[in-house]
């Protein structure tokens, strides 16, 4: 029998050598510290969570062309990435390093919430006493953190914007980013300053848990283009020289880059943007349940009409699906090689969008604000019916449910 190698998940920002990491709750310039889990979103920073626009506004525009051209993507965009040095203990001269890229002319930049906190490795995040922004001169200036997105690993630093001449890059679209593309990620690797490497996309919509909370990213891009510790919060970039993901993780079985790599999607990284640009934190809807996705074969083996969907395997008591009066299955059994649940509910849509798989309810769900107002299409005993459920906010421990 062939060996299963397990996938370890490896944070690319991996301090150069070492760091020990102190805390942001949401240190926001002009706001108050808040419990992450509870926070009132006012319209004006709702409408920036769900806007097509950003908070910020970068001067720069795409390459023209249709070529690949890496010495050009460098030549263009490298003045705007930077290498982010972050410090846990006033005793440590060395700290932490990462990467991180211009996004606006006001000073914002945007890098991994792991490069500047303790997320994922403690109970309560800490977040650096000290940050520091290097840039391709080798000048450096004095970062605040504006704050941090623990779920899809996404923080965003501010800096004067006399301390240095900035270059912001463009933001392109990763729901546009297509298995094959070639992309060139940017940043500081064992920092190394001013690197670019070069591949293609392998593959999108990955589902990988996220180094800094026990959530998954559902639409991780994965790339072949090598990165390593260091490269962490760098830049992403596609022909055109636009930022499509924020590079990661690595997959590796020994801890060094072997041609698989992760980058968290430029779409969902705005959307932590535009609410901590807004009010220092991110906040996301809550469902409470796990899902399991049907195929055709399981759907004819469990006799549900439809052949695709999300299958409620699991409800959280007490949660707004358990409110909701959203059912859980009732017995588990192994189905071509895994193990299945019998007996719960079927989601089908949300909001009248198609539910395909587990992973869509989990982008359907986060693409929320706590408060509103889900209707739910599922299928119970056969029949199709809408269940309408009023979200919660993600606590911080998922025990296991969405």
């Amino acid at each position: 029998m062939r060996r299963r190698s397990s996938l370890v998940l490896v944070a690319l920002a991996a301090a150069v050598l070492g760091g020990a990491l102190s805390l942001l709750g949401a240190k926001v310039i002009g706001l108050t510290d808040g419990p992450a889990s509870t926070v009132y979103v006012p319209r004006d920073a709702r409408e920036l969570a769900r806007g097509p626009n950003e908070p910020v506004s970068a001067s720069a525009r795409p390459l023209l062309g249709n070529g690949f051209d890496p010495s050009r993507i460098y030549a263009a965009r490298s003045a705007g990435v930077v290498t982010v040095f972050a410090f846990f203990d006033k005793t440590d001269p060395h700290g932490a390093q990462g990467s991180g890229f211009v996004v606006s002319e006001s000073g914002y930049i945007l890098t991994s919430a792991h490069v500047i906190t303790d997320a994922g490795d403690a109970a309560k995040t800490t977040e650096a006493s000290r940050v520091f922004i290097g840039f391709r001169d080798g000048d450096r200036a004095k970062a605040e953190i504006v704050g941090w997105d623990v779920y899809d690993d996404v923080a965003l630093l501010s800096v004067a914007p006399d301390a240095h001449v900035l270059s912001p890059v463009p933001l392109g679209d990763s729901s546009r980013v297509r298995a094959g593309d070639p992309v060139a990620a940017m940043g500081s690797p064992f920092g190394n300053e001013d690197s670019i490497a070069v591949g293609v996309v392998s593959a999108v919509r990955r589902s990988i848990m996220s180094l800094t909370s026990a959530y998954k990213v559902v639409d991780a891009i994965q790339i072949d283009a090598p990165i390593t510790h260091g490269n962490s919060g760098g830049p992403l970039f596609d022909a055109r020289g636009r930022v499509i993901g924020i590079n990661a993780q690595i997959g590796t079985d020994s801890g060094a880059a072997e041609g698989v790599g992760f980058a968290i999607p430029i779409n969902a990284a705005q959307r932590s943007m535009r609410q901590l640009a807004a009010v220092g934190r991110v906040v996301y809807a809550y469902l409470g349940v796990t899902t399991e996705t049907l195929t055709p074969t399981l759907a004819r083996h469990l006799g549900y009409d439809s052949d695709r969907g999300a299958i409620l395997s699991m409800v959280r008591d007490g949660s707004p699906a358990d409110r909701a009066g959203l059912r859980g299955g009732t017995e588990e059994e192994t189905f071509n090689g895994e193990t299945v649940s019998r007996g719960g509910d079927l989601i089908v849509a949300i909001d009248g969008h198609a539910v395909r798989s587990a992973d869509d309810v989990v982008r359907q769900v986060a693409a929320r604000l706590p408060g509103e107002v889900a209707a739910l299409t599922i299928v119970r005993n056969g029949e199709r019916r809408v269940v309408r459920v009023r979200l919660g906010s993600r606590p911080a421990v998922p025990e296991t449910s969405r």
